[in-house]
């Protein structure tokens, strides 16, 4: 079982995240809190994936997210967010957030999304992405990211494309027909000759870059 905690500020919003996940008959909500009890509550059930406001009254959700990614074995973290929280996206991902949600999202692909965020797979909400990209490819790690994407090798970039469609390492083993291992070690190249860039970082490029289809890596 995906073991999920939900934190948001809004009851009326945990309810509905937790209905929607019980659907799946692999994915359990174990917790469901506000900001303030959120690092507590979380540490406590050590949940698999965990869905974050972005923004909350109390303790907002980037304060939350380090708080998370400090500790020894940090779930991965989903920011769940609205069409007017760009400016803190940016921030949400130098701190190390795995994906970026719609609070609309369709439940199917909220289910998807919970199950790709398990494997080890990175997420972004279609109606958040041009926010997350923009933010991130105007700073300076961005810039020097997307320009290290021609020092790849086109084995690199086919990997690089297959981060950029949200894809776990045993997926890409899969897509690719190499030994998980092997894709592991791939994958580390990739992030290091980008700059040291996280899962999500590198599917922003990746897109940036083209490599992308809606339909998957090209």
């Amino acid at each position: 079982m995906i073991r999920v905690a939900v934190v948001d500020d809004e009851q009326l919003v945990r309810s509905g995240l937790r209905m929607i996940l019980g659907t799946a008959p692999d994915i359990e909500v174990i917790a469901d809190c506000g900001g303030g009890e959120a690092v507590g509550v979380i540490t406590a059930s050590a949940p698999d994936v965990v869905l974050l406001d972005i923004r909350m009254p109390d303790v907002d959700g980037l304060t939350v997210l380090r708080a998370l990614r400090a500790a020894p074995q940090p779930p991965a973290v989903a920011m769940l967010t609205t069409f007017d929280a760009d400016e803190y996206l940016a921030a949400a991902l130098r701190h190390g957030a795995a994906g970026f949600l719609l609070k609309d999202t369709d439940p199917e692909q909220l289910v998807r999304a919970v199950r790709t965020l398990a494997s080890g797979g990175s997420v972004l909400d279609p109606g958040v992405t041009r926010a997350v990209i923009g933010g991130y490819l105007a700073t300076e790690a961005g810039t020097a990211a997307a320009e290290a994407v021609r020092a790849l090798t086109p084995r690199e970039r086919e990997v690089l494309a297959h981060l950029g469609a949200g894809l776990a390492n045993p997926q890409i083993a899969d897509r690719m027909g190499l030994a998980p291992s092997t894709v592991k070690d791939h994958v580390r190249a990739v992030l290091g000759k980008l700059g040291g860039v996280n899962r999500v970082q590198a599917a922003i490029v990746a897109d940036r870059a083209g490599l992308v289809t809606e339909g998957g890596a090209r």
